[in-house]
């Protein structure tokens, strides 16, 4: 991707407006900033947040803490400040004026800029250069002097393989619309494999980062999936095909984690990728317990989801992380609240036969015993009930053999138009 590696870490601060009535949630969202700003490489040197009856339109803090902030970023020789709320194009100019010298992005950029470091798929990367275009696209004026890619650092990576400076607005415009064709193709591609793989039961793992999607997947399908405690550490939709008995075989996918604030320019490019949720059969929400906020979690997730008809009785809602509790209180006030939840530790292996139970009793539901009359020449229909089914009983009925067999909703239908059954 040819990213500029600079020296020394860069040295931000943190900025925020906390409303009447959500100085909880603020702290909160500054704790998860200054993650971001970790995963992406600075070093958090201070932070500044401004009570406020509302964000100011033009200052965002108001015009005396933006002079206040000039002086701690003097004082702290900070090369960054990072804002909490996405800038309009009118505040990020004004304070860019402001605070001449010092680098400013908002939570969009840099989460852009994380999504730009971890895009490893070209699905991925074109997803994210349509994100990062249609975010510079009404920045664009000021934008391409704060963005020249030989300066590099924390929000300025630009789009992978992105190497021209000065582009005007219609070339921007030119690129977003060939980046929506291209990644409508690649969309097609992956309806392609979708299809193929609609003959099992499709399970989706959904979450908020670093919830331990990847630590789960990997215990159900081995340890081909990158694990770090780091926020977007894994971005590309990962899918597996697991065995969970010889009557149960899913295809499992572990799809990008949420984020509180996740750009909207984000959440629309990246459709396709969530497709993995629309058409899954189930989704495992997975929540990270341990996590004093993972109530909050559950709402950004329920949020993102909204934008996709799934129907309540697809999810199954999994508490990982028991492990490192320190109360088991803790676990039995959330199995309180939350009944038909699972409670599991995905790195150790904890209560996850009783999520698998869970998961296999789903696919009962979508699936049948049915009964076949099949000629003993027919040695790729036998292949397939064997392989694809569960031969409850085989026995002669004068010239044909009679097969009882257990099989997905899905794999029925597949079969019965392969073989005009």
């Amino acid at each position: 991707m040819g990213h500029t590696i600079k020296k020394e870490p860069e040295r931000a601060i943190l900025c925020a407006v906390s409303l009447p009535g959500k100085t909880e949630h603020t702290e909160y969202a500054i704790e998860e900033l200054g993650r971001l700003a970790e995963t992406a490489g600075a070093v958090i040197v201070d932070t500044m947040i401004q009570a406020r009856r509302a964000i100011h339109p033009l200052h965002y803090l108001g015009a005396g803490k933006l002079s206040t902030l000039k002086m701690l970023a003097e004082e702290q020789d900070a090369d960054l400040v990072i804002f909490d709320d996405e800038l309009s194009p009118s505040q990020q100019k004004l304070i860019e004026q402001e605070l001449e010298g010092t680098k400013i992005i908002d939570r969009s950029a840099l989460i852009l800029d994380i999504f730009t470091m971890h895009a490893r798929s070209r699905e991925a990367k074109t997803q994210v250069m349509l994100a990062e275009a249609e975010y510079l696209l009404p920045r664009l004026t000021k934008q391409w002097t704060h963005l020249e890619r030989q300066a590099g650092g924390i929000g300025m990576r630009g789009g992978p393989g992105e190497t021209q400076i000065e582009i005007d607005r219609r070339l921007l415009r030119d690129r977003i619309i060939k980046l929506k064709i291209d990644l409508k193709k690649i969309s097609v591609q992956l309806d392609t494999k979708r299809k193929s793989r609609s003959k099992r039961f499709n399970v989706a793992l959904v979450g908020y980062t670093n919830a331990g999607k990847s630590t789960l997947m990997n215990h159900f399908a081995g340890p081909n999936v990158e694990v770090e405690d780091q926020l977007f550490k894994t971005l590309d939709t990962t899918v597996r095909r697991v065995q969970l008995d010889k009557a149960h075989t899913i295809y499992l996918s572990d799809t990008v984690g949420f984020i509180q604030k996740l750009p909207h320019q984000l959440v629309a490019s990246f459709r396709s990728t969530l497709k993995e949720v629309e058409t899954a059969d189930l989704l495992l929400k997975v929540i990270d317990i341990s996590d004093p906020n993972f109530r909050e979690h559950m709402l950004t997730i329920d949020e993102a989801l909204k934008e996709f008809d799934i129907p309540e009785k697809r999810f199954i809602t999994v508490f990982n992380k028991t492990d490192i509790l320190e109360s088991a209180e803790h676990i039995k006030f959330v199995k309180r609240t939350y009944p038909e939840s699972f409670c599991i530790s995905a790195e150790r292996g904890i209560g996850l036969e009783k999520l698998v139970e869970a998961i296999r009793d789903r696919i009962d539901e979508s699936s049948y015993v049915h009964h076949f009359y099949v000629d003993p020449r027919e040695g790729k229909l036998i292949a397939d009930l064997h392989k694809f089914g569960e031969i409850l009983e085989s026995r002669f009925v004068e010239d044909k053999i009679l097969f009882t067999v257990f099989l997905d909703g899905p794999v029925y239908e597949s079969l019965k138009k392969k073989y005009q059954l």
